[in-house]
C-alpha cells in the first residue's frame, strides 16, 4: 500500500488528538507515515504506534523551526518527492492551512482544507467537507498531483491499530527565500489552563451576545467546568471585549466539530455557524424563540441562560454525584 503523510503535532512527549484522528483516516487510504518536527520522544513513538503508523519520519533541523511554516513546506516536498504518498494529511488549523497551501503551490498540487472525512474510492482519494452553514455535504477529488488535505480536528474518532513503528531521520534543505517569510524571532511558554483546547474538546461551551458582559461569563466557564469542556465565545462577545479572540468559534476564528456545542446566548449567525456545525450534537440556550441557531439545534431550550445554565449546572453536579 502507498505511504500516507501525516504532520504530526506533538508537545513535551504528548500526541496532539487531531493528529490520532489524521493517523485514522489515513489507515483508510494506504500506509500511515507520521512526519514528525524534532527528536520523538518515546512516549511519542509508542502513542503514534498505537494508533497505525507504520513509520515515523523524524527531522530535526533549526530551520524547521525558525521560520513559520517555510522549512516544514520544504520538508514536506522532499517526501512526496521521495516517497510518493497517495496523500498528505494536515490538521485544519491556520497554520495546518498556511503549509498546506504552500505545498500546494510548490508541488502544482491540489489542496483540500476543512474536511470531515477522507475515503478511497477507485483508487482516488475522496474528501467530504461540509458548506453553507452545514446544509450541503460536498464530494470532492483533486485533479492533480498529490491531495493535500487539511482536516477539522473531532470529525472521526481515533480508532488504535497497535503496530511498532521505524523511527528514520530524514533531513531537509530550506533554500533561501530572500526574506519572503516569517522569521520566530523569540519564544515564551504559554501558562496551560486546566481545560482541552478549543480544537481538541469532545464538549465546548460558548457563549454570545446574550451573556451580557465579561464578568457573566463566569458562568460559562462553571458550565464548561463541571462538564470537562473547553470555553468557547461568538464574534460579538469576543469583540466586545468579554473573551479573547482566541476562543472565538466562526470562521473567521477557531473551527471545532467536538461531540457537544453548547450555545448559550448565541443568536446563531452564518458566521458562527460556520465554525461549529459539524458538532455531532448541538444544545442552544436563548431566550428568543427566533433565533436561528435553533435551525442547526438538536436539542433547543427558549429562555434566559442566567436562569437556564445554573439550573443545569446543579442538575450535573447532582448526576455526577
Amino acid at each position: 500500500m502507498a505511504d500516507v503523510l501525516v504532520l504530526t503535532e506533538h508537545a513535551d512527549g504528548v500526541v496532539a488528538k487531531p493528529t490520532l484522528e489524521l493517523l485514522t483516516l489515513a489507515a483508510r487510504l494506504g500506509t500511515p507515515v507520521a512526519v514528525v518536527i524534532g527528536t520523538p520522544s518515546a512516549e511519542v513513538v509508542e502513542k503514534l504506534g498505537a494508533y497505525g503508523a507504520s513509520t515515523i519520519l523524524s527531522a530535526d533541523d533549526d530551520a524547521l523551526t525558525s521560520s513559520v511554516g517555510a522549512g516544514v513546506v520544504s520538508l514536506l516536498e522532499s517526501l512526496v518527492a521521495s516517497r510518493s504518498p497517495v496523500a498528505v494529511l494536515l490538521t485544519s488549523t491556520a497554520e495546518g492551512k498556511e503549509i498546506a497551501g504552500r505545498l500546494g503551490v510548490r508541488l502544482d498540487a491540489g489542496v483540500l482544507t476543512d474536511a470531515v472525512d477522507v475515503t478511497l474510492s477507485d483508487g482516488s482519494v475522496v474528501v467530504e467537507q461540509s458548506v453553507f452553514g452545514g446544509s450541503t455535504i460536498v464530494h470532492s477529488r483533486v485533479a492533480r498531483g498529490v491531495p493535500i488535505v487539511t482536516v477539522r480536528p473531532n470529525s472521526v474518532a481515533p480508532a488504535e491499530s497497535p503496530s511498532s513503528p521505524a523511527v528514520e531521520q530524514v533531513s531537509v534543505s530550506v533554500p533561501a527565500e530572500g526574506g519572503r517569510h516569517a522569521v520566530v524571532t523569540s519564544r515564551s511558554a504559554v501558562t496551560a489552563g486546566g481545560r482541552p483546547g478549543l480544537t481538541e474538546a469532545s464538549v465546548v461551551v460558548a457563549g454570545g451576545r446574550g451573556v451580557g458582559a465579561a464578568e457573566k461569563f463566569a458562568l460559562i466557564e462553571e458550565l464548561a467546568d463541571v462538564l470537562s469542556a473547553a470555553v468557547g465565545a461568538s464574534r460579538a462577545a469576543t469583540d466586545a471585549g468579554w473573551y479573547p479572540h482566541a476562543a472565538q468559534v466562526g470562521q473567521t476564528g477557531v473551527t471545532v466539530a467536538p461531540q457537544l456545542y453548547i450555545a448559550c446566548g448565541i443568536s446563531g449567525a452564518i458566521q458562527h455557524r460556520a465554525g461549529m456545525q459539524t458538532a455531532k450534537t448541538i444544545v442552544a440556550i436563548n431566550k428568543d424563540a427566533e433565533a436561528p441557531i435553533f435551525e442547526l439545534a438538536d436539542f433547543g431550550v427558549v429562555g434566559d441562560l442566567h436562569t437556564v445554565v445554573p439550573q443545569l449546572i446543579e442538575e450535573i453536579k447532582k448526576r455526577k454525584g
